[in-house]
């Protein structure tokens, strides 16, 4: 007995070759590659200016923003990483991907914060919006490495385009979310006191809703860390690409070096974004009173500690 696919047969793959190969890409690939303009001179300003900036000068201002948002330990955790960063040979590459995320994150938050304010404001948008998100954040990312290098070439900004599309819905959702969440006595308050539609938004349900974007952003800056690796297939470099030739070669020791910098590098930048998220403020001593924290007795510490 035939199969109901004996029967009826649906050409879906040559649908979609049709519609990418024959028609978008002769279309519209001058369009798409023309959006390649800002990315590129954002990721080439600031990989410029990473690398050129000194190791040691790099690491203590880093390692000063972490002290100053999440505290002595962060701070502590970030020196001795990048100083081992740097000691396995792998500088360069670790602000390459760092130019990479940074402009990644740029563009997402560019895209999905007026995304997702725009979604949170209108139920018909969110109904648009939503089934696009759940597509982009289930499809696997190798799926549309093909189109976004049929219309975008290969290399650095192509890589940082793919990784734009696989971090953006979390931004974008988790932005809807927290301002569909303020109160919404506190909304009619501010309507009550005379406030426009704009004054709302930016004076009350933004600020009530920045905890829960910036854990948006936080997501969408480990998912961007995650695609690292993946863009060097299609000739992005830093780190993914340290690991991707290790993985090529058998090279077990350097495919470990770029993962354990990776995963370095992603630590110190979720602790910072998780730190700025939190509703509080880090209390910052004197550099003599950190170091002195050092050698305090526990009973000491732990009393200081319940009466702060």
């Amino acid at each position: 007995m035939p199969s109901p696919g004996d029967l009826l047969t649906i050409p879906f793959s040559d649908w979609i070759n049709f519609l990418v190969r024959d028609w978008l890409v002769p279309n519209f690939r001058p369009f798409f590659r023309s959006l390649q303009w800002p990315i590129t001179q954002v990721l080439n300003s600031l990989d410029a200016l990473l690398q050129a900036t000194p190791m040691l000068l790099f690491t203590a201002l880093l390692a000063f923003v972490a002290w100053r948002t999440a505290g002595r330990g962060v701070a502590i955790f970030t020196l001795i990483a990048l100083a081992f960063i740097d000691m396995i040979g792998l500088w360069p590459e670790t602000m390459t991907t760092l130019a990479m995320i940074v402009t990644a994150v740029f563009f997402c938050t560019l895209i999905g914060v007026p995304l997702g304010i725009l979604a949170a404001r209108s139920d018909r948008t969110y109904a648009v919006v939503r089934p696009i998100l759940d597509i982009m954040q289930t499809i696997p990312s190798f799926v549309y490495l093909v189109p976004i290098v049929m219309l975008f070439g290969v290399g650095m900004v192509p890589g940082i385009i793919a990784t734009i599309v696989f971090a953006l819905p979390p931004i974008v959702r988790l932005t809807n979310l927290g301002i569909r969440n303020v109160r919404g006595d506190l909304v009619e308050a501010a309507y009550a006191f005379g406030s426009t539609p704009r004054q709302v938004l930016w004076d009350v349900q933004f600020p009530l809703a920045l905890r829960t974007i910036m854990a948006g952003l936080n997501q969408t800056l480990m998912l961007a860390l995650s695609m690292v690796v993946i863009t060097a297939l299609i000739g992005a470099g830093g780190l993914g690409l340290t690991v991707y030739t290790g993985l090529g070669r058998l090279d077990v020791g350097n495919a470990t070096a770029g993962g354990v910098g990776i995963v370095l590098l992603a630590i110190i930048l979720d602790r910072i974004t998780q730190a700025l998220g939190e509703d509080r403020r880090v209390h910052t001593t004197s550099l003599w009173a950190t170091l002195r924290g050092y050698f305090r007795p526990a009973h000491e510490a732990g009393r200081l500690e319940k009466a702060g």
